[in-house]
């Protein structure tokens, strides 16, 4: 019986561990580059300024406001930070990032998907708890696979 693997996925995640460098936080643009390269928005080389935007957007609202902005919000802040941005290409990138698992939304607001436990507006309480819950799901999975393969080895 052949298994069409596509179905089985539930969730993609990629994370990059790079090297943090007095190069990389030297500029504002250069640390939310490095953000979205470590948690998977961009890719190496690829060079989509307006997510970055969104991102940094964010991040502002979040970790430095302590609110949630709606589109409107986000849209200004882009627009006088980084460049124009139209509504479609911000609902874009919010949706990617949603689909990753990184933003919720509630009552046209929008926010970085809360920490199970702990402060929302505390940045390294939240990506803790998003990280981690992931990969504890990935990993309590992966072992049970092994040991039904163990199983099915006869060992």
């Amino acid at each position: 019986m052949e298994l069409n693997e596509a179905e089985l996925i539930q969730k993609e995640i990629t994370l990059r561990n790079l090297r943090l460098t007095k190069e990389v936080l030297e500029t504002k643009r250069s640390i939310i580059r490095w953000l979205a390269l470590s948690l998977g928005i961009l890719n190496p080389g690829e060079s989509r300024l307006s997510a970055l935007a969104v991102l940094d957007s964010l991040v502002y609202f979040q970790f430095v406001k302590k609110t949630d902005p709606n589109v409107k919000e986000l849209t200004d802040y882009i627009n006088a930070n980084w460049e124009e941005i139209n509504e479609k290409t911000l609902r874009y990138h919010l949706l990617r990032m949603k689909k990753m698992g990184f933003v919720e939304n509630s009552a046209g607001k929008f926010y970085f998907k809360p920490p199970a436990i702990g402060d929302r507006y505390d940045a390294s309480v939240w990506a803790q708890s998003v990280l981690e819950s992931d990969y504890k799901e990935i990993a309590a999975n992966i072992g049970n696979v092994i040991k039904e393969l163990k199983n099915k080895s006869g060992a």
